[in-house]
C-alpha cells in the first residue's frame, strides 16, 4: 500500500505533527532543492507559508493554510479596525492618529481613561496602556508616529475564541490580574474553562469568515450587555490548549487528515 504524501509546511508551526514536512522559509525562493520546490508548487495546499510567501503563493494560484487574507491582518491592529468597521462588526471605539498635529487632537475625540496600542507588531498584551493623564499620553506620544485610541471598557475578563479551518475548537475565559486592566496570559492572566455563552462562539465564527480569517484566535468582550470583538490574533498561543487537556498537535494533524484545513 502506498503511504499518502505528507503535507508540507514552510514555517516551524506543525514541525510536531507527524503528517507534516517543514521546509523552512528561505529568503531566495532558489534556495529550495529542486525537490523541495517540486514538493510546494505541486502541493494540494502549502501550510503556514509565511507572510512573505503567503500572497506570492496566492497569486501563482497554489492554495495555502492560513490563508493569504489571514496573513494580510497578522498583528497589524489598524486594517483590523477597518475591516471589522466596513462589515459592521461590533468593535470598541477606535480611532487612529497619525503625526504629531493629529495626535494633539486626541482629547477632543476620547476622555481619560483610554486605551491607546502600538498599532503594528504588538502582541500578547505588550505595547497596550491605559492612559489616564495627559501625562500618559505625552509619554505614549513619544514611543509612535501613529497612535492607536480606543474607548476604555470597564471589563475584567474576556474570551479567547480558537477558529480553525471553519469550526471553533476551543475557546476559554481570560481573566486580568488583580491591578492590570490587561488579561493576556502573558502578562499575568488566568485561563478559565468555565462555558463561553453560545452567542459568543457565533459571533467569533461570523467574524473569522467575513473576514476570511481561518487560523485566528478572536478575542471577545462583554460591556453593559454588548459584545464587541476586540481583536484577532494569527499567532495566539497554546497554553489554553495545554489547560483543556487538548492537543494541538494531535488536532491538527486530524484536521489535515480529514481535508478540514
Amino acid at each position: 500500500m502506498t503511504l499518502p504524501c505528507k503535507a508540507v509546511a514552510l514555517e516551524a508551526r506543525l514541525k510536531s505533527c507527524r503528517n507534516v514536512i517543514t521546509l523552512g522559509v528561505k529568503p531566495n525562493f532558489a534556495d529550495y532543492t529542486p525537490a523541495e520546490a517540486k514538493l510546494i508548487l505541486h502541493s494540494r495546499k502549502v501550510y503556514y507559508p509565511s507572510p512573505f510567501y503567503a500572497d506570492l503563493l496566492d497569486t501563482a494560484g497554489i492554495a495555502t493554510f492560513p490563508s493569504y487574507h489571514t496573513y494580510k491582518f497578522v498583528q497589524d491592529k489598524i486594517k483590523q479596525t477597518a475591516l471589522l468597521n466596513i462589515l459592521g462588526i461590533p468593535h470598541p471605539l477606535t480611532r487612529v492618529f497619525y503625526g504629531k498635529r493629529q495626535i494633539a487632537s486626541i482629547c477632543q475625540h476620547f476622555h481619560f481613561p483610554f486605551i491607546a496600542k502600538i498599532p503594528r507588531g504588538s502582541a500578547m498584551g505588550r505595547g497596550v496602556f491605559q492612559i489616564q493623564t495627559p501625562e500618559d499620553l505625552e509619554c505614549y506620544a513619544q514611543i509612535t508616529p501613529t497612535a492607536y485610541i480606543q474607548e476604555y471598557l470597564p471589563i475584567d475578563r474576556d474570551i479567547r475564541v480558537v477558529v480553525i479551518g471553519n469550526r471553533v475548537v476551543h475557546a476559554y475565559w481570560r481573566i486580568a490580574p488583580a491591578g492590570d486592566f490587561r488579561s493576556n496570559v502573558a502578562v499575568g492572566g488566568t485561563i478559565k474553562l468555565d462555558p463561553v455563552p453560545r452567542d459568543v462562539l457565533d459571533l467569533a465564527l461570523y467574524t473569522a469568515r467575513k473576514c476570511r480569517w481561518d487560523d485566528v484566535g478572536i478575542d471577545i468582550c462583554q460591556c453593559n450587555g454588548q459584545y464587541y470583538v476586540i481583536e484577532a490574533n494569527m499567532k495566539y498561543g497554546k497554553e489554553g490548549f495545554r489547560q483543556a487537556g487538548i492537543d494541538y498537535f494531535h488536532l491538527m494533524e486530524s484536521m489535515i487528515e480529514n481535508g478540514e484545513i
